[in-house]
């Protein structure tokens, strides 16, 4: 069974047997286009010729029989949105989750064409992220894209029209769109008629567990594949890594940092916040998904890294030693609480618990004493706190105890950042070992979509040992402390950050 997961910064296929060994597996990135601040965009081309190579290298490499391949399940980044044209070309790039473009709208939305109430149906928080808020922008702000517009399709959905000439999409990506109402599983009309569109510009909505057959022929030669081969549509990477990393049982929670980062948990119905703070996702009509994403999580380490390290990383280069490794061993040689200075790792804005483009990264409580390591250490504790403040919102509103906390990412393996999570949680943290969680969840859901299980609970018997890390009462003192200090602050400067992101832009523009 292949899973694919289509990333922000790269698409990785893996090929499983059905016992959860890996056979092959395969990784193809691509760049994201930053021309200023508040643009983040890729080309669809590029991701798609990944999604090709990667499925085609896998099977080149495995050698297994074209007609052994159960099927192909997919895994997708959420919230990316493209214009397309009555020839099915791209109007626009691929506009990505991180692009900020229709700040001012989603803020429109929130004040003035009740925001909330359309959250509550739609179980996305009202943002810059979502294509709710980009379809607005582009119909109102950019005219002549939106005259000439056919569709409104996400990255998942222009790969499959590549494949099987049709516009679909699965309930997971609609639900990240803003404009899928969870109850009824259809479009909303509140939502659309905020965007200014009606459903016929929107792709037909599918189960994640949908199985297509009948893929282009020339592509499935090109990828080594049958045209027969069945190919499961899958969900979104979130909801999938839940089931990849065995959290899918009541009061389990996911953690995941990559360049981002989210908190998640499963509930069997959907559920919204009444404060707004947390998404609710399908994963499949039994199956939803609740938390909160947020935006800084690996890129904060990458920016202390090019920033603030430039000497450490020679170093390490010289000594054949990866950078971040230097820089979380710089952290762990410096006290928990780096001596009370507090880091906001707001440098893309954020979105969970905040869900404001305008919040700005800040460290505060710098003094004489401290030095760069200590820098180095509350970027990184930083990171961690304002999980932890999502942590806080999502407990609130599963109603439930948490029995487990299971991490994963980039991030679960540094020995040092598992150990901080575990401290600032006060819980123990399991790390499973299988770090490819999106695209297990992906041939689970494949395997559930094909009828072969009846339960994801057989996640547990694939994904090989785990080990845990379990909180050091002594660095603990350190962080009830400081926990308080750094939401309140979040709180306290919330206008300050509102009007420095202002005056950035105004002196962006000029």
């Amino acid at each position: 069974m292949l899973g694919v997961d289509i990333g922000t910064t790269s698409t990785k296929a893996v090929l499983f047997r059905e016992t959860g060994e890996i056979i092959a597996q395969e990784n193809n990135g691509y760049d994201l286009y930053t021309p200023d601040i508040s643009t983040a965009e890729q080309d669809p081309e590029e991701i798609f010729q990944a999604v090709i190579l990667s499925i085609g290298n896998v099977m080149r490499q495995s050698q297994i029989k074209p007609e052994k391949l159960s099927f192909i399940s997919f895994s997708s980044a959420m919230h990316s949105l493209i214009a397309i044209d009555e020839n099915g070309e791209p109007l626009t790039p691929c506009i990505t989750w991180a692009d900020n473009r229709s700040a001012n709208w989603a803020q429109k939305i929130k004040d003035e064409h009740h925001g909330h109430d359309i959250y509550l149906k739609t179980g996305t928080p009202i943002h810059p992220m979502s294509p709710l808020s980009k379809i607005t922008w582009i119909e109102h702000d950019e005219k002549e894209i939106a005259k000439q517009t056919k569709k409104y399709i996400g990255i998942k959905e222009y790969i499959f029209n590549k494949f099987f000439a049709e516009y679909v999409v699965d309930y997971s990506i609609a639900s990240a769109t803003g404009m899928m109402n969870l109850k009824s599983l259809s479009w909303e009309e509140s939502a659309l008629k905020v965007a200014g569109i009606d459903d016929s510009k929107l792709s037909r909505l599918v189960s994640t567990e949908e199985i297509f057959t009948g893929c282009n022929s020339v592509l499935a030669e090109e990828m080594g594949i049958l045209d027969t081969t069945h190919f499961v549509i899958g969900a979104s990477d979130g909801v999938l890594s839940n089931i990849g990393v065995d959290a899918i049982q009541k009061g389990e929670v996911a953690v995941t940092i990559g360049t981002s980062g989210a908190i998640r948990t499963v509930i069997s119905e959907p559920k919204t916040d009444s404060k707004g703070r947390i998404f609710c996702y399908a994963l499949t009509e039994d199956h939803w998904v609740i938390g909160g994403p947020v935006n800084n999580g690996g890129m904060v380490l990458r920016w202390i890294r090019d920033e603030l390290a430039a000497s450490e990383v020679e170093t390490a280069n010289r000594l054949g030693i990866d950078a971040y490794d230097v820089l979380t061993r710089i952290a762990d040689g410096v006290v928990p609480g780096a001596n009370g200075l507090l880091f906001h790792p707001f440098l893309a804005g954020e979105r969970a618990p905040l869900w404001s483009s305008d919040v700005r990264g800040s460290f505060i409580g710098l003094t004489l004493n401290h030095k760069k390591e200590h820098m180095i250490r509350a970027a990184l504790e930083g990171v961690i706190f304002n999980l932890y403040t999502v942590f806080l919102a999502l407990t609130e509103v599963m109603g439930t105890e948490v029995t487990s906390i299971k991490a994963t990412g980039g991030f679960s393996r540094s020995e040092v950042w598992r150990q901080m999570m575990a401290d600032i949680f006060d819980h123990e943290v399991i790390i499973p070992e299988s770090y490819e969680s999106s695209c297990l969840g992906a041939c689970l859901l494949g395997l559930y979509a094909e009828r072969k299980i009846d339960s994801f609970e057989v996640v547990k018997d694939l994904i090989g040992s785990t080990f845990t890390h379990t909180p050091n009462p002594a660095n603990e003192v350190a962080y009830r402390q400081l926990i308080p200090i750094f939401i309140n602050i979040s709180r306290v400067l919330s206008e300050e950050y509102k009007k420095i992101s202002h005056y950035q832009n105004n002196v962006h523009d000029k």
